[in-house]
């Protein structure tokens, strides 16, 4: 089985370390980028960054640096090249008017944050529960729609 590409926006060390800890339990071989913001994460799917095609999927924080999730993901959908990548969007906002904005910018998903491994851990819109669930169906073509909106 061929490598799924994975790029994560995030610019908080815990959390990329809860979402590698989260991906070493599938059983599907993966490649992780990480940038810290989206202006790294645009290096990265343009090519700068040593990825040699598309990723599969944008694991995307909202708040962030430089460039934050908003404005990554408006660029990317205008791109004609990388509009279609699946984005799952990670957030600390359960704010209604914060999904309407993202939605209209075409997302796969949300996860809600904390997603590590303490009270929230088996929560629908946990990262654990999005990789045992959802993740390994998309990665791997087990038939679902490649999308999780949790």
């Amino acid at each position: 089985m061929e490598k799924k590409v994975i790029v994560l926006v995030e610019d908080d060390e815990l959390d990329v370390m809860s979402v590698r800890r989260s991906l070493n339990k599938l059983d599907i071989p993966y490649e992780l980028y990480t940038a810290f913001n989206g202006i790294e994460a645009l290096d990265i799917l343009r090519g700068n960054g040593g990825m040699s095609s598309l990723p599969d999927l944008v694991l995307l924080d909202l708040n962030m640096p430089r460039m934050n999730g908003l404005e990554f993901l408006t660029i990317i959908r205008t791109d004609e090249r990388l509009k279609d990548i699946p984005v799952f969007v990670m957030t600390t906002s359960g704010e209604q008017a914060d999904r309407r904005a993202i939605d209209r910018l075409g997302v796969s998903g949300y996860l809600i944050k904390p997603m590590g491994y303490g009270a929230g851990y088996n929560r629908e819109d946990s990262m654990e529960h999005f990789v045992r669930f959802h993740l390994r169906s998309i990665l791997s073509g087990g038939g679902g729609t490649g999308e999780a909106t949790i």
